[in-house]
């Protein structure tokens, strides 16, 4: 079994940042692409930033130079800092990953529970 667990969201005033984590665990062979995506109420999630297995990243255009996505391989973990928040980032972050349980496996898809950010103006 395989799970996504972020930690680090909450609520900080315009301006201010947070910075989420999420740890990947259980059978793990490798971890191809890590992402944070984001959902409001009524609206469909969206991705925020990415990052490859090779470190390239990519970002939406509406969190660029504010959003830093990175990644610690040795600990299965990813991380999103995000610096200059406002309140149209409010919203629930989610964890992905595509992840594979051994060499042959196929590479799956998973998710994290999800982790509410809140940017009071």
């Amino acid at each position: 079994q395989v799970q996504l667990v972020e930690s680090g969201g909450g609520l900080v005033q315009a301006g201010g940042s947070l910075r989420l984590s999420c740890a990947a665990s259980g059978r793990i062979f490798r971890i191809n692409g890590m992402g944070w995506y984001r959902q409001v109420p009524g609206n469909q999630r969206e991705l925020v930033a990415a990052i490859t297995n090779g470190d390239n990243t990519n970002y939406a255009d509406s969190v660029k130079g504010r959003f830093t996505i990175s990644r610690d391989n040795a600990k299965n973990t990813v991380y999103l800092q995000m610096n200059s928040l406002k309140p149209e980032d409010t919203a629930v972050y989610y964890c992905n990953a595509e992840i594979g349980s051994s060499a042959l496996a196929y590479v799956y898809n998973y998710w994290g529970q999800g982790t509410q950010v809140t940017v009071s103006s």
